[in-house]
C-alpha cells in the first residue's frame, strides 16, 4: 500500500471569500468542506485543525459566516468553510441564498472530496443535519462527522453517544463519526487522518 504524503494543516492561509459562484477558484486539486448548523463550533474546529486561532472566523452571533471561504494548504489543497445553515434570525432571502448557494458548490464543485459535518454533542443529528446529511448521500459525497464540544460530557458519557451516533448512521456509505473538541484538542489528530486521506483522492488536474 503506498505511503500517503502527510499534510502540514498549520500551514493553512486565507484565500478568498465567495458570494457567488463565478467567484470560486479553479475546480483543481482537491477540497474538503466544513458545514453545520450555526454555533456547533464549526470554525473552532477549522482553528484547532490548523492550529491558529484566527484562520476561520469566530463569533458569538451565529450565521456570521454568509460566503463560502476557501484556506489553501498546498499544492492546490483548500479547506473550506461553508455558511452554517439553520439560523433562524436571517433574512428570509438570504437564508434561501445560503441554501441555494451550499446546494450548488456540493453538486458542481468537482474537486470537492469530502464533507466535514461538526455536530454539538449535546444535540447531534438534528432534523437539518439529516437533511444535509440526505443530500450528501444522495450525491454521493463522503461524510465525517466531528462530534464537537465532546469536553462538555464525561468519557464515558461521550463515548456512548459517540456509539448512538456511530449505530444510527452505520448503514450509510462512507459516512464516519468522531469525538472532537477545540477546546482541549481532543480529535484533532484523528481529524487530520481522515481530512488527509480526503484530500489525497482522486486530486483534479
Amino acid at each position: 500500500m503506498a505511503t500517503i504524503a502527510p499534510i502540514d494543516f498549520t500551514n493553512a492561509s486565507y484565500a478568498l471569500a465567495a458570494h457567488y459562484p463565478s467567484q470560486w477558484p479553479p475546480d483543481i486539486g482537491a477540497e474538503v468542506a466544513f458545514a453545520g448548523r450555526s454555533n456547533v463550533g464549526k470554525s473552532s474546529a477549522i482553528n484547532a485543525i490548523t492550529n491558529q486561532n484566527r484562520l476561520a472566523k469566530t463569533s458569538k452571533t451565529p450565521g456570521r459566516t454568509q460566503q463560502i471561504v476557501f484556506f489553501e494548504l498546498q499544492d492546490s489543497l483548500r479547506l473550506v468553510d461553508l455558511p452554517g445553515y439553520g439560523y433562524a434570525k436571517a433574512p428570509a432571502n438570504l437564508r434561501k441564498h445560503w441554501q441555494e448557494f451550499i446546494s450548488d458548490y456540493l453538486s458542481a464543485r468537482q474537486c470537492l472530496r469530502a464533507l466535514v459535518m461538526p455536530m454539538d454533542i449535546r444535540r447531534p443529528l438534528t432534523e437539518l443535519d439529516i437533511i444535509m446529511l440526505e443530500y450528501c448521500w444522495e450525491i454521493e459525497l463522503a461524510v465525517h462527522v466531528l462530534l464537537t464540544k465532546a469536553d462538555k460530557f464525561k468519557r464515558g458519557k461521550a463515548l456512548n453517544i459517540l456509539q448512538a451516533v456511530s449505530k444510527d448512521l452505520q448503514s450509510q456509505p462512507q459516512t464516519t463519526v468522531q469525538l472532537f473538541s477545540a477546546a482541549n484538542k481532543q480529535g484533532v489528530d484523528e481529524a487530520r487522518k481522515h481530512l488527509t486521506g480526503y484530500l489525497h483522492e482522486n486530486v483534479v488536474t
